[in-house]
C-alpha cells in the first residue's frame, strides 16, 4: 500500500493565508462539524464518501480533515486506491488553531 501524503495544520494555515485555492474535505460527523470547520471545506461524512465519488476529480488534490486524523487517514487510503490524489491533515481539528466557521 502506497504511503499517504500528509500536511500539518501549520502548513495548511500558511497555504490558506497565502490565498492558495485548496480542495478541503471534512469527514467528521454532523455534530462535530457543528462545533466549527475550516472555512471553505466541503463536509462529506466518512461513511458517505463511497456514495460521493462523483464529487472528486482525479486531476485535483484533496486535503482530508477529521478530529484527530485517523478517519481522514482511512478515507485517504480508500480514495488513493481509487486513483485520487489525497493528503491527510495530521493532528486534525484537535490541533487546528486557525479560523473556523
Amino acid at each position: 500500500m502506497e504511503e499517504i501524503k500528509t500536511i500539518t495544520t501549520e502548513e495548511l494555515q500558511k497555504k490558506l493565508e497565502a490565498g492558495e485555492k485548496l480542495e478541503l474535505v471534512d469527514v467528521r460527523e454532523d455534530h462535530e462539524v457543528a462545533m466549527g470547520m475550516i472555512p471553505g471545506a466541503k463536509h462529506i461524512r466518512m461513511n458517505d464518501i463511497p456514495a460521493h465519488l462523483d464529487y472528486f476529480d482525479k486531476d485535483k488534490e484533496y486535503i482530508f480533515i477529521c478530529r484527530s486524523s485517523a478517519r481522514s487517514g482511512n478515507v485517504c487510503y480508500y480514495l488513493q486506491e481509487q486513483g485520487f490524489k489525497v493528503r491527510n491533515m495530521v493532528g486534525g481539528m484537535l490541533e487546528w488553531t486557525g479560523e473556523t466557521e
